[in-house]
């Protein structure tokens, strides 16, 4: 019975901490319990669950990823730009003109791009995930500042800015958007192939060769998921905010990461889900919602961050022990 009681608590000590956030932000503050307020979480946490689905496969595989924020950053300066000045092609003398959808396409598309690169980077050159991430988030900010010259892009027009800050039945596209990924990739990882193999590599890299999988492919595709997911992170943020910042995405792969860990999901690899991600996700938006309504001091909330952080950590590694 004690077994079995630690089990459940381990299993769902994430839905708790939530609840244990909303109760007491709820009694420290009258406006945290309303519709608007509510809806506002929803919607700031919209492009943290992007990046944090992807890097939840990353994760699940034993692998890390610190270029996510870097990639959202270039994906929506790549989308703007080519929706407010086009492309010229100056070689065949032709100036290609994008549509909003044809920019979003094109955005994604730079995102699979730069995750498949990090997934040749490590398999084909054997670089550890740290190394060859790292240096594609100063790739990517480098390309970034390349393509804006340094300076925002803006104006993209309410048919691009419905993405970020449109509605649909009373509920913001953002939300809409990332609770579709949710659904799928939860889908993806309990129902198909992949998912299993991704949590067969994430558990054993070598009993996964052994037993016949492609490891590497198998790490390329996550990579290249994981790209794809932060670009559409980008969009919804370059959308919402109706400009391309050259310096968006900063210092979000440290966000994505401590939900995923705070989720559940073992730094090791092969334990965690994306269901448990959401609920990382939603602790951080209720956690930083919470500091704002209650006037704290933002260098505060970056030291009460970083401590829950190491906390999430520090139980991850406690029941990795256990086991």
């Amino acid at each position: 019975m004690k077994t079995l009681s630690k089990e459940t608590l381990s299993r769902f000590q994430s839905l708790l901490a939530l609840v244990v956030l909303v109760v007491i932000l709820s009694f420290a503050s009258d406006q945290f319990l309303t519709v608007p307020n509510l809806r506002n979480i929803l919607l700031q946490i919209s492009v943290n669950l992007c990046l944090s689905i992807g890097m939840t496969l990353i994760i699940l595989t034993g692998g890390i990823d610190l270029s996510v924020g870097a990639i959202l950053g270039l994906a929506g300066a790549v989308a703007a730009g080519l929706l407010k000045n086009g492309l010229t092609l100056k070689l065949l003398g032709v100036q290609l003109q994008f549509t909003p959808f044809g920019a979003a396409v094109a955005g994604i598309l730079v995102g699979l791009i730069l995750g498949w690169h990090n997934g040749m980077a490590i398999t084909r050159f054997k670089l550890p995930p740290f190394v060859a991430t790292l240096g594609m988030l100063s790739i990517g900010r480098g390309l970034t500042m390349l393509w804006t010259n340094g300076f925002p892009v803006t104006a993209l027009g309410p048919t691009f800015g419905f993405i970020g800050a449109g509605f649909w039945l009373g509920v913001p596209m953002a939300i809409w958007i990332s609770a579709a990924l949710v659904v799928t990739f939860y889908l993806i990882s309990i129902h198909t192939t992949l998912g299993r193999y991704i949590y067969a590599v994430g558990g054993s890299e070598k009993a996964a060769t052994f037993a016949g999988l492609n490891v590497n492919r198998i790490k390329v595709w996550v990579y290249t998921l994981a790209g794809g997911l932060a670009a559409v992170g980008g969009l919804i943020l370059t959308a919402r905010l109706d400009a391309a910042d050259p310096k968006a995405g900063l210092g979000y792969e440290l966000d994505s990461i401590a939900a995923v860990v705070i989720g559940g999901t073992s730094l090791s690899g092969g334990r965690g889900s994306i269901l448990g991600t959401v609920l990382g996700c939603l602790i951080i938006g209720v956690l930083n919602n919470g500091l704002v309504l209650l006037e704290v001091s933002p260098f505060w909330q970056a030291v009460i961050k970083g401590y829950v952080i190491l906390l999430a950590v520090a139980v991850d590694k406690l029941g990795a022990k256990r086991e």
